[in-house]
């Protein structure tokens, strides 16, 4: 586990009192004040959040069981006697800061039942939540009044396979004279660890509940089976002819609901999906934690196509960090709070975003054709949902519409993506904070180079009729799932596009008509972005001149002996 540097309060508590009444105040700040300490009053003030709140917020949805909770309480159990009840307070909130379980008490802390910024103002929950690492907070480095007698560490649960962000553990009491790190630190990291042994351990015998469940229905390679729980997804080959996405997505969805209700019968799939699925709950413990589908095709079923009609293409793959993904993303979008979708150019976050939206006719927003949401807000429609592509390129006054839309419109179906790159604005950064909880980040195509053999065909041109289709050698496979593709499937669609449009010869594509760069692969090392520029530069001549290194070398300009040791570099 990471840790936070030193709470800033260890050595300017009397100070930074004063401080945090000047700030209050509108007056001037002394010097030598925490930059990060005043950026969490800054975003409090922002939020609306009042200093001299009474009454505790109250969390509008009371999260109900979870994994997490069934992980923790009986580690909890075991260790509140250790905790000196009546002197701390011990506190256990999901991932969007929702208090899930406490026991124990600390004056102003122990009612609260959500500790996210946009309600509370700064506290440890949320810093640590936000830095993924232990954060703590004393005293006056808080904004609310009522806890400036008190000092809390807490430390983010992570998930054992995925390492996202389940949830926190705080450790509250009374403020420490003698400064951080906190008392109980060490207690609260200890515990954490011991939730996610408890997590790693039910993990396991969750997934090899599931695979007996998969064992005993599939009785058979020619039986159509699918077993689901929202993380794993096991497929016989007859059902992987019968699943289209819409088809998959009403599985996963009924996996995640299996927990809270009786789903046994038949799921209601889509019009046109070609078979029936029967379901059946999947139960540990006596709790259902995931589902088993059996297939049957109909009479007349539909063709299965690699991409249906209405899908994105590049929503097409199978691997666990893009389901992980995409299924966190389906699962935040049934809610109408906004959602943030980060992550490189090219990973699909437009393409999932109107996915995520279903049947709605929403109203896009770019940032990029119009920063200042001039026209694209006085246009918008209450009732339709809102996707602003790009929030990278927002301006000042973008930013500012935007919040004030929010404000207006808390119930707003608003989907934002960002791609992350030049260092964020305040105002931009303080956006970004605010919708950080309910956010997600799709991986680049070089973490799911298995996927790349999924996204060919879904990707490639529909053949002029009495052409063949695009296929490809092993050795070409092997090249595009080797290379690192900077602009992602992005990047991907404009070479197999390139490749289906202008090639001469029939047969499968194979390596030697890839890109060269694509071709040769990635350098053996990191390379800066001049040496990027002369290697292609190299590989281009080499390929001009049919591989013969001596013209190379005459065309560049430079000796072979010089080629030679440029080449051997790029490959060490």
């Amino acid at each position: 586990m990471t840790t936070t540097d030193p709470s800033p309060t260890a050595t300017v508590r009397p100070s930074l009192r004063v401080a945090r009444e000047r700030f209050l105040s509108g007056r001037p700040l002394p010097a030598g004040v925490p930059e990060e300490v005043v950026a969490a009053w800054r975003r409090a003030r922002f939020f609306g959040v009042r200093h001299d709140l009474e009454k505790p917020p109250t969390c509008p949805s009371r999260p109900g069981e979870s994994e997490l909770f069934g992980a923790a309480r009986p580690v909890l159990d075991r260790i509140v006697p250790a905790l000196g009840a009546s002197r701390s307070l011990l506190v256990l909130t999901d991932e969007r800061l929702r208090v899930l379980w406490t026991a124990g008490h600390v004056p102003g802390f122990e009612t609260c039942t959500v500790l996210s910024e946009q309600e509370v103002g700064n506290n440890s929950a949320a810093l640590a939540l936000r830095t993924r690492g232990r954060a703590e907070v004393h005293g006056p480095e808080h904004f609310l009044d009522r806890w400036q007698e008190v000092s809390a560490v807490s430390v983010p649960v992570l998930a054992p396979e995925s390492g996202q962000v389940l949830g926190t553990l705080t450790v509250a009491s009374r403020l420490c004279a003698a400064g951080p790190p906190h008392p109980q630190a060490a207690f609260a990291e200890a515990t954490v660890a011991a939730v996610e042994t408890e997590l790693r351990a039910r993990a396991g015998r969750a997934e090899r509940v599931l695979l007996d469940a998969y064992m005993r229905a599939a009785r058979g390679r020619d039986r159509a089976v699918a077993a689901l729980d929202g993380r794993n997804r096991l497929v016989s080959d007859a059902a992987q002819r019968l699943l289209t996405p819409e088809v998959l997505g009403v599985l996963e969805r009924t996996a995640a609901g299996a927990r809270g209700s009786d789903v046994t019968g038949f799921a209601e799939l889509p019009e046109g999906a070609g078979c029936t699925a029967r379901v059946t709950p999947v139960q540990l413990d006596g709790t259902a934690i995931g589902v088993v589908a059996v297939l049957e095709p109909l009479d007349d079923p539909a063709p299965p196509t690699a991409a249906s009609p209405g899908r994105p293409a590049t929503l097409t793959g199978s691997s666990v960090p893009w389901r992980h993904a995409v299924g966190r993303a389906m699962e935040l979008a049934r809610s109408r709070e906004p959602l943030l979708l980060t992550g490189e150019r090219g990973t699909g976050k437009s393409a999932l975003a109107r996915e995520l939206f279903g049947p709605d006719t929403a109203q896009v927003a770019d940032a990029a054709q119009d920063a200042g949401l001039d026209r694209a807000l006085p246009a918008w429609q209450p009732d339709r949902p809102l996707l602003l592509r790009h929030a990278e390129r927002l301006t000042q006054p973008g930013v500012a519409a935007l919040n004030s839309l929010l404000d207006q419109h808390p119930d707003a179906r608003l989907l934002v993506t960002y791609t992350p790159g030049a260092p964020a604005g305040p105002c931009l950064q303080r956006l970004l904070d605010k919708l950080s909880a309910r956010s997600v980040t799709l991986p680049p195509l070089r973490e799911r180079a298995e996927d790349v053999r999924e996204l060919l065909p879904a990707l490639t041109p529909r053949p002029a009729p009495g052409q063949p289709p695009l296929t490809w050698t092993l050795d070409a496979l092997r090249a595009l799932e080797l290379y690192p593709w900077p602009g992602n499937v992005t990047e991907l669609a404009h070479v197999v596009r390139a490749l289906a449009e202008h090639r001469r010869v029939t047969g499968p594509v194979r390596r030697a008509e890839l890109p060269d760069t694509v071709r040769e692969g990635p350098a053996a090392r990191p390379l800066s972005p001049m040496e990027h520029a002369e290697r292609a530069a190299i590989l281009e001549a080499l390929r001009r001149h049919g591989g013969n290194k001596a013209r190379t070398a005459a065309a560049l300009g430079i000796g072979r002996a010089t080629l030679y040791r440029k080449l051997r570099e790029y490959r060490r």
